[in-house]
């Protein structure tokens, strides 16, 4: 199993001269699997480029998860090449809503004055699911998504194959109302999708300063942000999410932070950035 990063920006998309290193688009992963299939987590303005890197040698199938609606997840949908090929097929995944389906909520941005073209007038074959409340199967990957504390329905993701896992927690505030370092495991925010992961992903958008008076807006400190790596005992944790005013000297000032906490291992941790190649091994 392989990852590609193609988006970790958070909120908003933030391109310019200071945030070239680490980049600028909003949340996109590739992640292939041994035979090649093709899964794709979250689709930010980083899809479009993703789009544009297929070509025409693109999959008749693509299964896109979702974290949640917010906009920074889903604004790259409408250009994402693949939607506009009617031989294309693409499969939609995302939290269960009590109040809408998946499609209603996407067909909100498929809708003027956000976006010129009506999610009904999309000529590729697009299928939307509820994640299932059980482990579900996308060729030789086992899928299991869990509800994450973030505003809104949000879940995270966990890929298993052949025994290497990856975890994929853009969005999440594990640290809301508890102590990481002494809560129970049952009460912590993501903790079976993260617990012995490879390869974690990982909300890392605020510094701890910038956390106070940000309490309960759905993301990380860099102190819980590596706080949740070192109790759920993952191998490789990839700060996520950036902050779009976070520039690049900014960003590995915050890492310099996160190694003082991470200890010893500081190989197993590292900041995202566009362009990231990962083996999941």
């Amino acid at each position: 199993m392989r990852a590609k990063v193609w988006g970790c920006r958070g909120s908003l998309a933030a391109p310019g001269p200071e945030t070239v290193r680490y980049g600028g688009n909003t949340s996109c992963v590739e992640v292939r699997l041994a035979d090649d299939r093709l899964i794709v987590i979250d689709a930010g303005t980083g899809i479009r480029n993703f789009g544009v890197s297929l070509g025409k040698n693109r999959p008749d199938r693509i299964d896109v998860l979702l974290t949640h609606l917010h906009m920074d997840h889903i604004e790259g949908i409408g250009f994402f090449t693949p939607i506009w090929d009617p031989t294309s097929e693409i499969h939609f995944w995302g939290p269960p809503s009590p109040t809408k389906s998946l499609r209603e909520g996407i067909a909100r941005y498929f809708s003027p004055p956000l976006f010129p073209v009506h999610l009904d007038d999309i000529p590729s074959n697009l299928q939307f699911h509820d994640v299932p409340e059980t482990e579900w199967e996308l060729g030789a990957a086992v899928i299991r998504a869990e509800p994450v504390n973030h505003p809104g329905p949000t879940v995270g993701y966990r890929i298993q194959e052949g025994g290497k896992v990856l975890t994929y927690i853009s969005d999440h505030e594990p640290s809301l109302g508890i102590d990481l370092l002494t809560a129970e495991p049952d009460l912590i925010s993501g903790y079976s999708l993260a617990y012995g992961a490879d390869v974690m992903f990982h909300d890392a958008q605020y510094t701890e300063d910038e956390y106070t008076p940000r309490v309960g807006w759905g993301h990380s400190s860099i102190a819980h942000t590596v706080n949740f790596g070192l109790i759920t005992k993952v191998r490789r944790l990839f700060m996520f999410h950036h902050d779009p005013l976070h520039t690049d000297a900014k960003l590995e000032a915050m890492l310099v932070r996160a190694e003082e906490l991470w200890g010893d291992e500081q190989n197993g941790l590292a900041l995202s950035f566009e362009g990231m190649e990962i083996e999941v091994s």
